[in-house]
């Protein structure tokens, strides 16, 4: 039960947020908090409250109407002997890549096809602006664990990128990880189709931070 509620990145960014604030959540917030519609965080609540790592109680009220649901976390952590175990599992498919011929070209090419995949795209015959699709790709890294902001640089913007997610795996095998995270901006921007396009990504360019270098914006 605790693998398959883990295995979700919505789920683990719900699981962080409810983690990181005091107070008590419903569906709706925690929603709008990770970009996800109401009933889709709803249904992710739904898992990790069987796991035992999202406790649930009815609201408190004294007008009328039915009480919101409201959640938060835990008391106990997750088990560290599964998250262990994720790491494990990275470790090994990031060290078998790592070994085979070019590893950063295939990396990269994993990463966008899953960027591609991953990204919010806009409605048919619509279309949004440069600055739609920068918002849209920091959602979808702080959807996925990371503390993402935009920065401006003076060849155009940055993507500065905190609280890796991937890295304890990407210390050792960074042209590996590095390579896939790269090619997730990369299929995100050009899924989105406006002309911002990532010229390369520095790991560890700051204390704590990785930033990616964006052009076209």
């Amino acid at each position: 039960m605790l693998h398959r509620a883990l295995s979700d990145p919505s789920r683990v960014r719900i699981l962080e947020v409810l983690q990181e604030t005091e107070e008590a959540l419903d569906a709706r917030a925690l929603g709008t908090r990770v970009g996800l519609h109401t009933n889709t965080a709803r249904s992710h609540l739904r898992v990790l409250t069987e796991a035992g790592l999202v406790s649930a109680q009815p609201e408190k009220r004294t007008r009328p109407g039915r009480p919101r649901v409201l959640y938060q976390a835990a008391a106990e952590p997750p088990d560290e002997r599964a998250l262990a175990s994720y790491r494990l599992l990275a470790e090994i498919l990031a060290s078998s890549l790592g070994s085979e011929p070019d590893p950063s070209t295939r990396a990269e090419k994993a990463g966008q096809a899953w960027g591609a995949h991953l990204v919010r795209k806009p409605p048919p015959f619509t279309s949004i602006s440069k600055q739609e699709t920068l918002e849209e790709v920091v959602r979808l890294h702080e959807q996925h664990g990371f503390r993402a902001e935009l920065r401006q640089a003076k060849r155009g913007q940055q993507i500065v990128l905190k609280r890796c997610p991937f890295q304890d795996v990407a210390t050792t095998y960074q042209t590996v990880v590095c390579s896939v995270h790269l090619g997730l901006i990369r299929g995100a921007l050009a899924e989105l189709a406006t002309g911002v396009e990532a010229d390369r990504l520095e790991p560890f360019a700051e204390p704590g931070a990785c930033i990616g270098h964006l052009t076209g914006a």
